[in-house]
């Protein structure tokens, strides 16, 4: 019989995948018309001639497809992580193969990029609501006064329905999106149709020669036109959710032919009548459209707002599975859809983050300074990361030139970083301050976890020796199985020896549980968990979880149950032990400030206890407490 050796060919995405990645991925690129173009032609002082005008739009246009839609679509969600993207999951496929300080600096790089998107979504929503509803001082100045107040109100609404979910309302995101999109290029093209002379800007050579007669300015320039690229890391972040085939064909079809239409009809409109330069978006609008289009792109602000807030209930999760920050609830508010998650103590730090920049801010223009800090950060640290990882996806030639490219979109990326470091004095120093914030808390807990890790597992025994000496002496046996969990496989746990030093007995059934994260984002079934034998009735168990997935040890143990019914894992007769540190601060250990060692106590102290994370009942919890000095 004949082999097929042709692949084949994934099947193409739907209509519903399609307006699904529409709806989710592209709301926080798609409202940025309402902000770009005002802040780009700012640094003018209202004073635009037709070169300004055209320059501007020439590098917004050669940026949008450089950086977006050849380096993220079409390069970035090749370097996924079993088809999830997101710069923590580009930097676990960086640091395969890397050690020492090789390995240190690209868990550097990437954290610290993960810590910049939090920047990036407290700015989001304030900037797009602030923006949106600016368009009530359009239709009367008089209203100007309720722009605040009314961004206020939606964005608390926004935060207070995230526990109730997002699964009813985001039907409604792919509808109101494609809605959003069309009308953007509808009335793009109203514009163009009106002044063509505005497609001059479709020309390289009009972006280099205006780059090239003053180079100082365009640089500057790069600060405000980079706002049109915000929301490339959610198409590379939210891969796993609808795969590149659909975030792919929805950029190309839909979203960048109606970016582009609307960007240079505002052009337009500004080129016939200066006076729009108060605000492109709403003024290009023909009067009888101000009204609805104010209404959209408040609905459009926030579903692109609800894009970032679900992204950093995702990066903390992901975060907390890679050992960078403590355990935390999370709710789950949805039981079809394993990604719609909830953290409380998250959305309520980014409520009060984002009601600060409205309140101290109070417009979309002074925001604009503080914003492409953040993205720019992350989108360098992902082409740092990149760098690493695309090439060694290909060979020969191939190998070469994606070397090549990645290597000018690191040169593209550090130009833009570094024209929006300019403005830390401006704004820029929000999301910096929050960035190093949240980097030095998630490097101290991981620091602080290793170096812990490390002085048990020097301390602890071998299990199966240990067993075999238990069992040869008169020790008391009880009815019952004792499932002892340990961080380190083979090892005596803690809780082990001091439950024989205090109460002397020991359940006639024995599982010894560790929990591991892998480095990908899902673990198969079949790969679960590994389970075998080592003593008479005692049993070493070790489980498996990728790092967008939420460890369950009673579920995987009513499988055990069911394949190996000689151990009885009821309810009833299970206890698990467990061992409670405490932490003692010395003057040597691995955190060699006192500051940081405080720190790590104090997120110690806050952390949720690893026994209601892995969801094991709090009735069936016997914890023993040991002391460890750090």
């Amino acid at each position: 019989m004949q082999k097929n050796n042709k692949t084949a060919k994934p099947a193409s995405p739907g209509a519903a995948l399609l307006l699904g990645a529409l709806g989710v991925v592209y709301g926080d690129i798609g409202t940025s018309p309402l902000y770009t173009l005002k802040a780009s032609l700012s640094v003018y002082g209202g004073q635009v001639d037709h070169q300004d005008v055209i320059g501007v739009l020439s590098i917004l246009f050669w940026l949008l497809i450089l950086v977006v839609s050849i380096k993220y679509v079409l390069f970035m969600l090749r370097a996924d992580n079993k088809g999830e993207g997101g710069i923590l999951a580009l930097m676990e496929l960086a640091i395969r193969g890397a050690g020492g300080r090789h390995r240190l600096w690209l868990i550097v790089m990437g954290i610290f990029g993960a810590c910049l998107f939090y920047g990036d979504s407290i700015i989001t929503p304030a900037i797009s609501v602030l923006s949106a509803l600016e368009g009530i001082g359009v239709v009367s100045h008089a209203l100007d006064k309720w722009v605040v107040p009314l961004s206020v109100i939606v964005i608390i609404g926004l935060f207070w329905i995230q526990s109730r979910g997002t699964g009813a309302m985001g039907k409604l995101f792919g509808p109101v999106m494609l809605l959003w999109f069309f009308s953007l290029a509808l009335f793009g093209i109203w514009n163009i149709i009106r002044y063509p002379g505005v497609l001059q800007a479709l020309n390289p050579l009009f972006a280099l020669a205006y780059v090239i007669q003053d180079p100082l300015h365009s640089f500057l320039l790069l600060g405000y036109v980079v706002l049109a690229l915000t929301g490339a890391e959610a198409l590379y972040a939210d891969m796993g959710h609808f795969g590149r085939p659909a975030i792919k064909r929805v950029w190309f079809w839909l979203v960048l032919p109606a970016l582009l239409l609307c960007y240079f009809g505002q052009g337009a409109a500004v080129l016939m009548d200066p006076a729009v330069l108060d605000n492109p978006f709403y003024l290009s609008l023909p009067s009888f459209a101000l009204w609805p289009m104010l209404v959209l792109a408040t609905l459009a602000t926030v579903i692109a707002s609800q894009a970032v807030i679900s992204g950093a209930f995702s990066v903390t999760r992901q975060a907390v599975q890679l050992g960078f920050w403590p355990h935390m609830e999370i709710s789950h508010t949805s039981d079809k859809e394993k990604g719609q998650i909830y953290l409380h103590t998250v959305n309520r730090l980014l409520l009060m983050a984002v009601l600060f920049l409205v309140l101290v801010f109070q417009s979309s223009e002074h925001l604009a300074h503080a914003y492409g800090f953040a993205v720019t950060g992350t989108m360098l640290m992902t082409s740092i990361l990149a760098f690493r990882v695309l090439p060694r996806r290909f060979r020969g030639i191939r190998h070469i030139l994606v070397f090549l490219m990645v290597l000018v979109f690191l040169l593209i990326d550090i130009l833009l970083f570094s024209a929006n470091a300019l403005k830390i004095a401006e704004g820029g120093w929000i999301p910096l301050v929050v960035g190093l914030l949240l980097f030095t808390m998630m490097m101290t807990w991981y620091k602080g976890r290793a170096y812990l890790s490390a002085m048990q597992m020097k301390n602890q025994q071998a299990l199966e020796p240990f067993l075999e000496l238990l069992m040869q002496d008169q020790i008391t046996r009880v009815p019952g199985t004792a499932v002892f969990m340990s961080a380190h496989e083979g090892r005596v746990p803690s809780a082990l020896l001091h439950n024989l030093k205090h109460n002397k007995v020991l359940q006639r059934q024995l599982v010894f549980l560790t929990v591991k994260g892998r480095d990908e984002p899902y673990v198969t079934e079949n790969k679960r968990y590994v389970f075998e034998n080592i003593a008479n009735n005692a049993w070493q168990l070790v489980l498996f979880y990728g790092f967008k997935e939420d460890p369950n040890v009673p579920e995987v143990l009513g499988r055990i149950a069911i394949e190996h019914p000689e151990i009885d894992l009821s309810e009833m007769q299970t206890s698990y032990f467990v061992s409670r540190q405490s932490i003692v601060l010395s003057r040597k250990g691995a955190l060699h400030t006192q500051w940081l060692k405080s720190l790590f106590t104090l997120m110690s102290k806050n952390a949720m206890r690893s026994t209601r994370y892995y969801k094991i009942p709090p009735n069936r919890v016997i914890e023993m407490g040991m002391q460890i000095e750090l």
